[in-house]
């Protein structure tokens, strides 16, 4: 069985590293509005590869959790080989025929500095930066990925860094406009794997997305940073025609600015849901913050398709307060 080849595919894709919460929750509905209202394929893929984070049981929750909103999918996750095509441990085959292709190209060079050695090497830090900005030590100090395990004293693999090329990446996001970066220049050389094949984040969502045939992600700004990135993997694997259309959204923060967490109080929506919750009340907060909905309006997914404009959604972070849990109940 082959993946999906309908013009114009989208992705849920979450990662049962912890519970899916409000901020997430919101991502994968505004996703599933821009599917749903231009009859967009939805994909169901589980990015399980960060195993040491990894939680089991929040797979089987996350799951049950978006049905319990209302948010639904046309492939993966609906029959067993559905679940095994799709979920990402299950992919390291197909990784590792990509860190081959980057290897024998000489794209990439193995690496065994640490994140707080490469903290020290900096004189200074860039307000903003993504990561820490790789100075290039092991750029050419290894001939081959035996030799970096060798030098390595702690028990520790050694990581998989990309040569970034000095040069621009542009793209068009189809919610922030007109982007562009440069790599090389604000965070140098990237890791894409850790140990000789274990496939991290920025490749592993770069071959499943072109093998998948998606052609539109949306997800939070926080991630636009890493677009860059991933942009640079597309071109070095020679599948840059496969580059989908992005849509980075800002995201729901506490009233502290930063990103959803524990701090801010439990958001989570497997609590809402075993609480006997309406979920409808919270697809009207959802919505809310979103600026389809007044603060307060209970409404069905289906009844918040009719509501939908990306145009209305806000161009900054949203703030959600302690107190507006309390119109759930």
């Amino acid at each position: 069985m082959s993946f999906p080849t309908k013009s114009t595919i989208t992705r849920l894709a979450p990662s049962p590293t912890g519970a899916l919460h409000m901020g997430n929750a919101r991502t994968f509905l505004i996703t599933w509005l821009l599917a749903r209202t231009r009859g967009v394929k939805i994909i169901f893929r589980m990015e399980d590869l960060d195993h040491p984070r990894v939680k089991p049981e929040t797979k089987q929750e996350a799951i049950d959790d978006l049905r319990w909103l209302g948010i639904d999918w046309d492939e993966g996750f609906t029959n067993d080989d559905d679940i095994k095509r799709y979920t990402q441990s299950n992919r390291t085959e197909i990784y590792k025929q990509a860190i081959d292709k980057l290897i024998k190209k000489k794209l990439i060079y193995p690496c065994i500095c640490t994140r707080k050695e490469i903290e020290n090497i900096r004189s200074a830090p860039h307000e903003g930066d993504y990561s820490p900005k790789y100075p290039g030590t092991c750029r050419d100090k290894f001939l081959s990925f035996e030799d970096a395990e060798k030098a390595i004293i702690e028990d520790r693999l050694p990581a998989w860094r990309f040569r970034c090329p000095n040069e621009e990446t542009v793209f068009c996001d189809g919610f922030q406009g007109k982007q562009i970066g440069n790599p090389a220049k604000s965070n140098g050389d990237f890791i894409i794997a850790r140990g000789k094949y274990g496939a991290g984040y920025q490749l592993a969502v770069v071959v499943d997305d072109a093998e998948m045939n998606v052609t539109e992600v949306i997800r939070g700004d926080d991630l636009l940073p890493c677009t860059h990135w991933q942009i640079l993997l597309y071109k070095a694997l020679d599948i840059e025609k496969k580059i989908p259309k992005y849509f980075h959204l800002p995201l729901l923060v506490g009233p502290d600015g930063k990103r959803l967490a524990k701090r801010h109080g439990d958001t989570r929506i497997s609590i809402y849901r075993k609480r006997g919750y309406s979920p409808n009340k919270l697809i009207g907060l959802l919505a809310y913050y979103s600026g389809f909905a007044d603060f307060g309006e209970e409404l069905s997914i289906n009844e918040l398709q009719k509501r939908f404009n990306i145009n209305k959604i806000p161009k900054h972070k949203i703030t959600v307060k302690s107190k507006d849990e309390n119109i759930l109940k």
